[in-house]
């Protein structure tokens, strides 16, 4: 590990840089660069193609051509020229509109022409669609396909261990039978709203001016309908366009795409949890890792850190995306400059997401699940079919059938032969006195292997 790496602030670039490759092309500072870039060059080919086509008629077609290109695919952006001409304005904006115009003098741009750079735009109309760029490509590339890989695994777990049984807990407490396979199941399917409520965030961003108003714009331009050239402008990106902002898109939709994520990380930490419990009663084992250490001390420790590793990301992340939600929407008058440094830190959201999800996929990958265990623990809850004797006896008319069965079953040790010799007592037609009897903890499993099965 490099010493660079050791002296990372944030572990996302420390020790789990090696983890987070995807996240830091679409959310660092460079990524940042690279979408400004992006827009920048998109508005001047609009503008030529439009308002500008006369002032921009001549062009050079190779400075065109470089435009078309990073319109398409910024990659080439070279970020440390522009972190140089920062450090002389002190502004990363103006910086990339200065490089833009370098290298268009390169190409035989003309004086009058590179005025056309960055034309009636404020910052933030080309921060805002950065970000809607980056936060749209980290939705598709990144936590969709991480949510549909998880949900996979969880759904090949739940049809295969549709039909296997394992008492249910409420309160803590011994409760009716499910399987795992159902269990599991309603995590998958609780995942799958949750990642289609992701998928269907819109996203929106604008490119008027100032104050959201044109002031310039017509000032220069009077006679175009610029609300309309800047939605084409903004739909060409596959984006919304916002016609009513002050000077900042007004982040509502950022914060319904937060509250979206967060939703599903609530999902996979309830999971996560509910996995180390399964894990700490035996159900699951873990395989084992050769070379791995699981204590300092303890030799035998098999710790079931995936999911805690998980559930501690999915916090961090939650946290800052709550903080999001809450924050960016809020903007002084026409606008201030404390969602600029927020801003910044949505890709280390995103990033402890990811870690998160790396986790947990991992963690279901090494699981395997332990029969016997789960039958041993059934076979010693026969007080569980206390529902089911209690709502036969109410389906035939016999009296105070819960109070007689909270009397038999509660505080008290229930085995296979204390609840046959109750249910023979019953004066239930004798057909349904042999269901009973027949009924054991591991098969009072009602419809949850079909459920399990059917989830798709």
């Amino acid at each position: 590990m490099s010493t660079r790496v050791l002296d990372a602030l944030s572990p996302l670039d420390g020790r789990y840089a090696g983890k987070l490759a995807s996240v830091r092309g679409v959310f660092s500072e460079a990524g940042l660069m690279r979408e400004r870039v992006r827009v920048e060059c998109a508005w001047l080919l609009a503008l030529a193609s439009g308002p500008a086509a006369a002032a921009l008629a001549q062009l050079p077609h190779e400075a065109r051509s470089w435009l078309a290109a990073m319109s398409k695919d910024p990659a080439a952006t070279d970020v440390a020229a522009i972190k140089e001409i920062e450090s002389r304005t002190n502004h990363d904006v103006k910086a990339v509109e200065y490089w833009i115009r370098a290298q268009l003098t390169l190409r035989g741009a003309a004086p009058a022409q590179l005025e056309w750079v960055h034309f009636g735009c404020t910052s933030e109309d080309i921060n805002n669609l950065a970000y809607a760029l980056m936060l749209k490509a980290g939705r598709g590339r990144i936590i969709l396909p991480a949510l549909d890989r998880i949900g996979a695994l969880l759904d090949a777990l739940a049809h295969r261990h549709a039909a296997v049984g394992m008492l249910g807990r409420t309160h803590g407490q011994p409760a009716t039978p499910t399987t795992v396979g159902k269990e599991l199941a309603n995590v998958a399917a609780r995942l799958h709203m949750q990642r289609s409520a992701i998928d269907k965030v819109e996203i929106y961003g604008k490119i008027n001016g100032a104050v959201g108003n044109f002031n310039a714009h017509v000032a220069a331009l009077p006679d175009i309908d610029w609300p309309g050239f800047s939605a084409a402008f903004v739909e060409s990106f596959a984006i919304r366009s916002n016609a009513y902002t002050t000077q900042i898109e007004p982040h509502d939709w950022m914060a319904e795409y937060c509250h979206a994520i967060m939703r599903a990380d609530t999902v996979l930490l309830d999971f996560a949890r509910d996995m180390w419990s399964y894990i700490s009663l035996g159900y699951f084992k873990q395989r084992i890792i050769e070379g791995e250490v699981g204590s300092s001390t303890m030799p035998h420790k098999v710790n079931p850190i995936d999911f805690e590793n998980a559930e501690g990301n999915l916090g961090l992340a939650n946290a800052l995306f709550a903080h999001f939600a809450d924050k960016l929407p809020v903007s002084r008058w026409q606008r201030d400059l404390t969602d600029s440094t927020v801003l910044r830190n949505v890709g280390v959201a995103i990033g402890h997401a990811a870690l998160a999800y790396q986790s947990i996929a991992a963690g279901i990958e090494k699981i395997d699940l332990d029969e016997a265990r789960l039958r041993e623990d059934l076979d010693r809850a026969w007080e569980v079919l206390g529902e089911a004797v209690q709502t036969v006896m109410r389906a035939h008319g016999l009296p105070d059938a819960y109070d007689r069965l909270k009397a038999f079953t509660r505080g008290r040790a229930v085995d296979r032969a204390a609840l046959h010799e109750f249910i023979l007592s019953l004066q239930l037609p004798p057909a349904q006195t042999a269901r009973l009897l027949e009924m054991t903890p591991g098969s009072y499993l009602g419809l949850a292997a079909t459920l399990a099965r059917n989830r798709p």
